[in-house]
């Protein structure tokens, strides 16, 4: 029998959620395209969190910024020299792993960064290549996750952005110059990162090219910080909440202080019950004042905050929420993907989407599709409602198959137009998750969906 995983990946491709990209060329090592009912999807988590975290927030200010950027930001950011992650090849079968993921797997032991002790490790305890079973392995060494470009006109290697907190650091300045903001205050951004990751995989958890929601808060640093990070914590929560995200699937994972990078004073991880195991979804990290004084010191650009009501100029300290995009994603598919056994014996799939993410909020039926009175008023229901919502008019099959169909892309109601509408204009609303139908008049469908699907 199909793992919960295998299914939500048949049966997103099946129903136009995310395809193996290039697939008419056999496919491109992880690559995937989001389908017309993903595209939807994908906006709408955008969206709530940009109305969250941006809209509706007075100390919020929004940025968009440019994937390829200078490469001198990478250099003080230390990306060039220090982003690696340790490789080592299976000398029988040619693939390619992680060495720290291999021992930790095997032993238990976390080496990360010890490329001799992985080595050793790897060859001693002859710890199996898992394609091949074979225990042949190349020597650890440090692999740069950053792709390189090049761009005419500029000598030098150029990079697609491995995260996108570049963009906001260095647009601090123009931030303060042009805006009116106080600090504590925030800058938001959504956009595209790139990583040489070594192994990608798990569907669209780990990506090589992939989409951040993340937020630099930055405060005083004098300013009482404990607070706030359990609240940017407890947002996290909420906003995985939203996703569809049970309370029992969530757990924090705090870096032990030896693990946190030098400029840290504290890291926690938001982590899901995926299902291969609890992983990674958010990340909440106490940066200090490294980003802008590293990027001040390299660019000699005072990147400053001045307090004029206590006349005195600082270095604000950062608090960084990061969201993963595609891990929100998944976690909504997998949230949501519900097998049901119904009264009569039969099944059914059915994508219990929050209805406010739902890529469809409404499916427009016309009872029979040779009746043309039926499809006539049924497309001059579904040509009122579509500029409201996102929309969808079916007359292919019989009105269970629609239902399924329906179902299965998690569209919150279906609305059949049959011949009492001719008499009475009144339609059967059919809900998703209870299968419960009512009749409504048409003229007040409008107002029942705006109050149902917030």
């Amino acid at each position: 029998m199909e793992n919960l995983m295998e299914k939500i990946v048949s049966l997103t491709k099946r129903r136009g959620f995310v395809f193996p990209s290039s697939e008419i060329y056999g496919g491109f090592a992880n690559s995937y395209s989001y389908g017309p009912y993903g595209a939807e999807l994908k906006k709408n988590i955008k969206d709530l969190w940009w109305k969250k975290v941006v809209q509706n927030r007075a100390d919020m200010v929004g940025l968009d910024g440019p994937i390829l950027l200078n490469p001198k930001l990478w250099e003080a950011s230390g990306h060039t020299e220090g982003f690696n992650d340790a490789m080592v090849d299976c000398k029988e079968c040619k693939k390619r792993y992680r060495a720290d993921h291999l021992v930790e797997k095997a032993t238990g032991k976390d080496l990360e960064g010890q490329l001799e002790e992985m080595t050793k490790v790897l060859k001693e305890e002859k710890v199996k290549c898992p394609d091949c079973g074979k225990s042949n392995w190349t020597d650890a060494r440090n692999m740069n996750m950053m792709f390189k470009t090049q761009m005419n006109g500029f000598d030098g290697d150029v990079y697609l952005r491995p995260e996108t907190a570049g963009a906001i650091f260095i647009e601090f300045k123009n931030i303060i110059d042009s805006m009116r903001v106080k600090v504590p205050f925030g800058i938001a951004q959504i956009g595209k990162a790139f990583r040489n990751e070594i192994v990608a995989g798990n569907f669209i958890f780990r990506l090589r090219e992939f989409e951040q929601m993340e937020i630099e808060y930055f405060v005083d640093p004098e300013f009482k910080w404990e607070k706030m990070f359990e609240e940017w914590l407890e947002f996290q929560e909420e906003f995985a909440a939203d996703l569809g995200a049970k309370k029992e699937d969530l757990r924090r994972y705090e870096h032990p202080k030896e693990k946190l990078s030098h400029y840290s004073k504290k890291t926690v991880d938001i982590e899901y019950k995926f299902p291969f195991g609890f992983s990674e979804l958010f990340g909440l990290a106490h940066r200090g004042d490294f980003d802008l004084k590293s990027h001040s010191d390299a660019s000699g650009q005072k990147l400053e905050y001045f307090d004029a009501q206590n006349n005195r100029r600082f270095t604000p300290h950062i608090l960084e929420p990061t969201f993963g995009l595609d891990r929100s994603i998944l976690v909504t598919l997998v949230s949501a993907y519900t097998e049901e056994k119904l009264e009569d014996g039969s099944e059914r799939v059915v994508m219990k989407f929050p209805k406010k993410l739902a890529p469809v909020k409404c499916a427009i039926f016309p009872l029979l599709k040779n009746k043309p009175e039926l499809v006539g008023k049924a497309r001059e229901l579904y040509d009122a409602l579509k500029s409201q919502f996102m929309c969808e008019f079916d007359d292919n099959g019989n009105i269970g198959k629609r239902y399924r169909r329906q179902d299965e892309i998690g569209t919150p109601y279906c609305v059949t137009v049959d011949f009492d509408t001719l008499e009475d204009d009144t339609v059967t609303v059919r809900d998703r998750d209870t299968m419960e139908q009512q009749r409504i008049k048409i003229e007040e469908l409008e107002g029942f969906l705006k109050d149902n699907l917030k």
